[in-house]
């Protein structure tokens, strides 16, 4: 799942063989919480995933900006379910490790 304009690398995605890593980093994103109900549980962790994948990309996104990178590699991720028991609400915690780089210069 690449970014829109080729800046996240998933996993085994590499970004340019000419890019330099400048640096380790993580960012934290949430899924939207939804009702920690039984009825439709998988489509509800189905939705809740989707989510937190997208509220992933977009701060990749804006990380990659702030820290005046080119491109992300995601290499790592835990994804933990999280929960409300008083207001009976569940949702995804993600905490994703990426490696910043710039293009080349030259």
């Amino acid at each position: 799942m690449k970014g829109t304009e080729g800046t996240i690398y998933w996993h085994r995605e590499l970004p340019p063989a000419s890019a330099q890593a400048i640096g380790e980093h993580t960012v934290e994103a949430n899924s939207a919480r939804v009702p920690g109900t039984l009825a439709h549980r998988d489509e509800l962790w189905e939705r809740v995933h989707q989510e937190l994948m997208a509220q992933a990309h977009d701060r990749l996104e804006q990380e990659i900006v702030r820290l005046g990178g080119d491109y992300a590699h995601v290499f790592g991720e835990a994804i933990e379910p999280r929960h409300d028991d008083a207001k009976g609400e569940v949702w995804m915690h993600g905490r994703f490790t990426y490696m910043l780089y710039r293009r080349a210069e030259g």
